[in-house]
């Protein structure tokens, strides 16, 4: 028999209607026929096949041969360990429940305009202006907030100076696929790209890597991963803030969370609601999610921890290590160990186990392995 050349099909049956989608859009940003588009409303965020091509359930390219879209999923089949192999040459230990990494430390920019306008230490901003203004890449896709940010729905799109990389600075706690932002990046003429999304986009980028996705994978040359626990359908603000706080979403300035939802307004207002409130938004594609830690990006960061200032920050690769090193080296960044903040540590360990608790029991079996200690009863 012909070896099998798993296509849309398979991945709309195992992935995209089964639970395990997460919405990183890789599939659609691969696809060589432009077959696969994405849809944001309604709090989907799923990718989908038009209908003119094989119908929403089949593809016609993918009858002859075109593998492009299960080539990119990270989340189809034995992801996980192709993954690592691809990075670290083995897979990770059940001890390592955050993922593989060299260092663990804390991070915070030296340049005032950063810290200011970043999130927590400012880290990420600081990575891709560093790494625009020294030729490391070329553009980096992220997200931006629609149109004058009133609207407080993030949206993906492209950084090529340090004036957009600032625009971008902030976290949004609704869903922005950024991977869709890449062929904006290839028709400014980008060849290196930066990619900054959570854990579920930070996959991407290795897995075209590790099952030889083409160009894309090689442009992909950078990948930043945020922490993260969950993101939330933008309906969250009518139903929730400003229906039972008053918050509406044009007054927010912004947003947070340490253990509970943090808003501050424009007028200067601060308000805290219970994350518990929240849950009931949580995106569909977040809750068989796995990966807390953005376990598979260069450098992992996120502002947990008694440190507010400062970003816990994970170098898993080479690529990361020396990134960081070259930004320290000129002084535009400065680092603790991150052994300083124990609290911190530890709860980077217990949500990294709680997301991992999520990987449903019927599907492969790696992302649910964890210490003995660590496991449910």
């Amino acid at each position: 028999m012909p070896p099998e050349k798993p296509q849309w099909a398979e991945l709309f049956t195992e992935v995209v209607t089964s639970g395990l989608c997460t919405g990183c859009s890789a599939c659609v940003i691969a696809c060589p026929h432009d077959v696969l588009s994405y849809d944001d409303t309604h709090g989907r965020y799923k990718p989908f096949h038009v209908d003119a091509d094989g119908g929403p359930e089949d593809c016609t390219h993918g009858l002859k041969g075109c593998t492009m879209c299960t080539r990119a999923c990270p989340r189809f089949r034995l992801w996980e360990p192709e993954i690592e192999t691809h990075l670290f040459g083995r897979e990770r230990t059940v001890e390592e429940v955050a993922g593989i990494s060299s260092d663990t430390l804390l991070v915070r920019a030296t340049d005032p305009e950063i810290l200011a306008a970043g999130q927590d230490g400012g880290l990420v901003s600081t990575m891709l202006v560093w790494a625009l203004e020294h030729d490391v890449i070329d553009a980096a896709l992220v997200s931006y907030l629609e149109g004058d940010g009133s609207s407080w729905k993030a949206v993906p799109g492209v950084a090529t100076t340090r004036e957009q990389v600032l625009a971008a600075a902030g976290s949004r706690y609704t869903y922005s696929a950024n991977p869709l932002a890449y062929p904006a990046a290839i028709e400014g003429g980008a060849e290196r790209v930066a990619l900054v999304g959570m854990g579920c986009q930070a996959s991407a980028a290795p897995m075209m890597k590790a099952r030889k996705a083409g160009k894309i994978a090689r442009r992909l040359s950078l990948t930043i991963g945020l922490l993260c626990s969950k993101t939330f359908d933008d309906a969250i603000f009518p139903e929730l803030f400003e229906a039972r706080y008053n918050i509406h979403r044009s007054t927010i300035a912004k947003m947070n969370i340490k253990g509970v939802f943090q808003v501050w307004t424009h007028d200067g207002g601060y308000h805290e609601i219970p994350l518990k409130e929240a849950h009931a938004w949580t995106r569909e594609g977040c809750t068989s999610c796995p990966d807390f830690a953005a376990e598979h990006a260069d450098i992992s960061t996120g502002g947990i921890g008694a440190s507010n200032d400062w970003t816990l920050t994970l170098v898993r690769t080479d690529a990361g290590r020396e990134l960081l090193e070259g930004m320290l080296a000129d002084g535009v960044i400065e680092t603790r160990p991150g052994d300083e903040d124990p609290g911190a540590i530890a709860l980077l360990h217990r949500l990294a186990r709680v997301s991992r608790r999520r990987w449903p029991e019927t599907a492969v079996p790696m992302p649910r392995r964890l210490p003995p200690a660590a496991t449910p009863a």
